[in-house]
């Protein structure tokens, strides 16, 4: 039999269901926590997801708070505030600082 969810990997057992983007999105975050990641205590390439947000690495046994989906959040994953045009005219610039 062929493999049927090459495309939509492990976001296939939900089928038609729930839009296009919304799976491409289940996707990614599927595959990133199920995936294994460097230790930063031991740089081995071991570290799996316990449960959300808990991190363990399977050679040192270090155990470790992190993401949710991944064990080291950066900054492009934080929600970041939205400011108004107005806000960012209204700052004062270097030069006027320096007056």
């Amino acid at each position: 039999m062929a493999k049927r969810t090459k495309k939509v990997g492990p976001a296939g057992k939900y089928g038609p269901r729930y839009g296009v983007k919304i799976r491409k999105r289940l996707k990614e975050v599927m595959i990133a926590k199920a995936k294994k990641y460097t230790c930063p205590n031991c740089n081995h390439q071991s570290v799996k997801r316990v449960g959300t947000g808990i991190w363990k690495c399977r050679r040192c046994d270090l155990v470790f708070a992190g993401g949710a989906y991944r064990p080291f959040v950066s900054a492009s994953f934080r929600k970041e505030a939205v400011r108004s045009p107005q806000a960012v005219e209204e700052e004062p610039t270097e030069e006027e600082e320096n007056v």
